[in-house]
Parts: structure tokens; sequence; C-alpha cells
């Protein structure tokens, strides 16, 4: 049975492509790690919107901008399992990449450039600096590096149901099936934008997000999500390297439960499409 690709390909980032919360490592430099990370919690399980706490975790942590790029380095030593070759092999394939965040841009930005997603495709909140702070009167590198956090770009990003907007700005007048995945209630939110909303638990796993996402990914390695975006015959048509880092842990992880869905006859559908392809290969 076949198994349709989904041509455009949404990830979130914190949680879902990078194992750190981005705002909880601000917060942890500054001695705030409790405080926001309560916040932001509430926020990802859908207590809060975002809206009401995205200033609040900002204003209790007053990053520098050195310390909001410092962020870059830390999401590139913490890349989820096999994110990296997932990215590559749906662009091998001819599919289209895509990172919508409520992170903060500067780092959001580089780290997806790093996996290789084009900067364009890359969506996130830009902040700003105030100007009159450090030794501005040098305006040098070392300056720019001390400014400190003044405000934030508010929009679609920073309130909890805003990611649709970003997304269906994204896919206008493009042809294609399209699918999210991500850990939070934002990126549940977003689903109603896509043809598939993918939950990934494999960072954080959050109740709501399993009980109500339509498909969702249980391991700590993203390499599932290669089957259901693509379909697994497609995985036949990776290059060697790809083909040998990927398929067998994808076929492993797919029958020990690593995808589920919500939809009976769906699931169906993905185990038939996926034993097709095993059973030709093994």
């Amino acid at each position: 049975m076949r198994w349709p690709p989904y041509k455009h390909v949404f990830f979130d980032c914190d949680s879902t492509l990078t194992t750190v919360e981005g705002i909880d490592v601000l917060a942890q430099a500054a001695g705030k790690q409790w405080r926001v990370e309560v916040l932001t919690r509430a926020a990802m399980d859908g207590d809060l919107d975002l809206q009401e706490i995205y200033d609040k975790r900002l204003l209790a942590v007053k990053p520098t901008q050195a310390q909001i790029n410092a962020i870059r380095q830390v999401y590139k030593q913490n890349v989820v399992e096999d994110a990296a070759a997932v990215i590559a092999a749906l662009q091998e394939l001819g599919h289209e990449v895509y990172i919508i965040s409520g992170g903060l841009a500067e780092p959001v930005i580089e780290f997806g450039v790093h996996l290789g997603v084009p900067r364009e495709n890359i969506r996130a909140v830009e902040v700003f600096y105030d100007e009159l702070s450090g030794a501005w009167w040098h305006n040098d590198v070392t300056y720019h590096a001390a400014k400190r956090y003044r405000d934030f770009d508010e929009g679609a990003l920073t309130v909890s149901d805003g990611k649709a907007e970003i997304v269906r700005e994204l896919l206008a007048g493009k042809r294609g099936r399209s699918l999210l995945v991500g850990d939070g209630i934002s990126d549940l939110y977003a689903g109603g934008a896509v043809d598939l909303f993918v939950g990934f638990g494999g960072v954080v796993k959050r109740q709501r997000v399993l009980d109500e996402a339509e498909c969702f990914i249980h391991s700590s390695s993203l390499a599932p999500l290669l089957a259901v975006a693509t379909g697994p015959a497609m995985l036949t048509s990776l290059s060697a390297p790809l083909r040998s880092a990927l398929m067998d842990k994808i076929n492993n992880l797919i029958n020990s439960g690593a995808v589920t869905f919500q939809d009976e006859r769906l699931s169906q559908k993905f185990r038939q499409a996926h034993q097709a392809v095993y059973s030709r290969t093994h």
C-alpha cells in the first residue's frame, strides 16, 4: 500500500531539533532557572498562553547579546538524535524543509543553517537591545556583545496559537502536502494549517500533545519521521551513506512502536506501507 509523501516539512526547534530550550539556557546562566522553567513548562503544556509569559521570561534574565548568541553553540552541542541526517535525507528526496520557532532568531537561524535548512525557510523571534547599555560610546565588538535585551518583536510566534499563520504564509502559492513536527501546544495548534501534525516526545512527552496529535513519535531519535514524511518506499531511494545510516534504524524503531497514530485506518495504512518495504529489503 502506498503512503503519500509530504512535500513540505516544518520543524519546531527547541525540544524537537535540539534537546534544550534556549530560554532555559539563558536562565541557567543568570541564576533564574527555576522561575523561567516553570513559566516555559506552563506555556508548552497549555496552562498559560505564550503571550502571557514571553516578555516575563526575558525580563527576568535580561540577557546580553553575547549570551543570546552563545545559545547557538549549546544548540549544536545538543542536537536531537538523527536530526541532521533526517533533514539531509528529506532534502535529498526533494522535500522542502522549514523551521518555525518561538525561540530567539539569532541562535535559531544559525542553528538551522548549520543543519542545512535554507535561511529563508527559518522563522523565529527577533529581539531588540538597549543601545545605551554597556560602554556604548566605544561602539566596538565588546560594546555590541554587552548590549542587554530591551524588547522583542511581538507577532505570531509569541502567542500560543500563532504558528499556523506563519505556516500559511510560507505555503502560499506552493503545491504539495504538508507536515509539522513539534513537542508543544503551539505546535499542536499549528497542526490545523498542515495536512498532518506529528507530535515529538523524544525530549519531553507532553500529555496533551500525546493525546491529541494525529501521529506521535515516541523515540529519542527523529529517524522515524523520515518514513512518515516521505513514505516508507522512498527510503530505498536514499543515497548509500544515508540509507545505511538510517534505514535499519527506522525499521527497528517502527517495529518497536516508535510511531503511533490516533486514527486506526491511518495507522494500518502506514504499517502496511512500511511492512511492504521491510519485507522486500530483508
